[in-house]
């Protein structure tokens, strides 16, 4: 496909990166001509210097025939601008970032009115996910599928679950029906694993399952899977603000710490069931009078990853509260993943997955059936949702019958709401959800599951 990417900061290149890998023809444009031309030299991409908000700068990027066009600028008002003159010159479609809470409750209006495909709110997408793992705090993270039905959670293995040296075979036999392994990482090396791979404490394993089996199974290993009680969040921006609201109505009590006098008065008026502290959320004696030491969860979202990542190793010495740490940049994520300082949320991965997904059911002319994506596995895997359609060819065929292909597993069915974790015998029907978990990237299509 031809998509034209507007703005070229962290959630643009991911973006233009990702696209391009999957083969679609990418024009990146921005403002900015030192971003412009690191990135022309990074990738394989057309790069443009030039004002997205400019009909010239559109139709020289080549508007008229695009498929697509995304604006991910810094500006949420640029964004809606550019995507509307798209609309006015070409019959593509358009995605905008909108990030402004303002707009929160305007954004059905917006997009009806605007004629936009999709509307992404990175901040929002983010507090969803973080209060998805305050939840289950168990987990590392957790990805959910069917629309809340079916779960991906990503936890560590301990001495004391007592999985050590146990094949994913026996590990089937004993928790036959409530859950299955998708996929396992062990250092470096990511598997999608088979009947006979054996697990070893230290591994971190993505489960699927429902929400009432894969908490029946983490209370068998002895992990406690409650919510949080309380919150201490550092950084009081717009994440902090979507987070806090979230959390407020799960009834979890909510501590932000602000530096900026007059951003913690604007919290308290959008806020006022949280505690909102003005001081320095890096000063360690203030958070330990405000309770450190008590709270059940303590999240770090600053502006600064490197604080993020500090205020949690610190966090990690004192308490066993629930850390969760915000990271903007991907360029040291693999020493990050290692500090084992809890759940780490990219916002940017976020934003990529929703767009991602989308890009998968435009590609398809006669409707792909991708119904939901995430990169898993620090990115170098994906589980998808398919919808089965009528015209799949292999309906009715037992999963062991089909020639499917390597590193790529049937991870779980949702038959009419009823979650299947599949047997050899299951067999795919007309109207099913499926969940596939592989390292193979780019599928569109269920079809794409067999070899060829």
């Amino acid at each position: 496909m031809e998509i034209i990417i507007v703005g070229c900061g962290k959630v643009g290149r991911t973006l233009a990166e990702q696209l391009s890998n999957e083969k679609h023809n990418i024009v990146i444009v921005d403002l900015n001509e030192k971003k412009i031309q690191d990135t022309a030299e990074d990738m394989d991409i057309m790069a443009l210097h030039g004002n997205a908000s400019s009909i010239n700068t559109l139709m020289e990027a080549g508007i008229e025939t695009a498929d697509l066009l995304i604006a991910v600028t810094g500006s949420d008002e640029l964004n809606l601008l550019c995507c509307l003159i798209a609309k006015k010159v070409s019959a593509c479609h358009t995605i905008a970032r909108v990030r402004n809470p303002v707009y929160s409750k305007e954004i059905g209006f917006i997009k009806r009115s605007l004629g936009l495909s999709m509307i992404i709110n990175p901040e929002h997408a983010a507090a969803i996910e973080i209060s998805r793992i305050l939840r289950f705090p168990s987990a590392i993270k957790i990805d959910t599928f069917a629309k809340g039905r079916v779960e991906l959670m990503k936890f560590k293995i301990k001495p004391e679950f007592k999985l050590n040296n146990m094949s994913v075979t026996e590990f089937g036999e004993r928790y036959k029906n409530l859950i299955l392994i998708g996929a396992v990482e062990r250092g470096d090396q990511v598997s999608i694993p088979s009947g006979s791979f054996v697990l070893k404490d230290n591994d971190i394993v993505s489960v699927i399952a429902s929400p009432v089996n894969s908490a029946l199974f983490f209370n068998k290993i002895g992990i406690h899977t409650h919510q949080v009680k309380s919150t201490m969040i550092v950084g009081g921006g717009t994440l902090s603000y979507y987070l806090a609201k979230i959390l407020l109505t799960m009834n979890i009590r909510v501590l932000i710490v602000e530096s900026d006098e007059a951003r913690c008065e604007h919290l308290s008026e959008l806020l006022p069931g949280a505690t909102i502290i003005h001081g320095d959320g890096t000063d360690k004696n203030l958070l330990l009078e405000e309770g450190l030491t008590r709270v059940e969860s303590f999240v770090t979202l600053t502006n600064l990853d490197e604080e993020n990542i500090l205020l949690a190793l610190f966090a990690k010495k004192i308490t066993n509260a629930k850390l969760v740490s915000k990271v903007n940049r991907i360029a040291f994520d693999d020493i990050i993943e290692g500090l084992d300082i809890g759940s780490v949320v990219y916002p940017k991965y976020i934003t990529a997955d929703y767009i991602l997904q989308y890009v998968r059911a435009m590609q398809n002319s006669i409707g792909s059936n991708v119904e939901t994506l995430y990169q898993i596995l620090d990115n170098k895997a994906e589980a998808l949702e398919f919808s089965i359609r009528d015209d799949c060819p292999f309906l009715n065929t037992p999963l062991a019958d089909l020639n499917i292909r390597e590193n790529l597993l049937v991870a779980c069915i949702n038959r009419n709401g009823k979650i299947l974790i599949p047997r050899g015998q299951d067999s795919i029907q007309s109207g099913d959800t499926v969940i596939i978990v592989t390292t193979i990237k780019g599928l569109n299509d269920i079809r794409d599951i067999l070899k060829k």
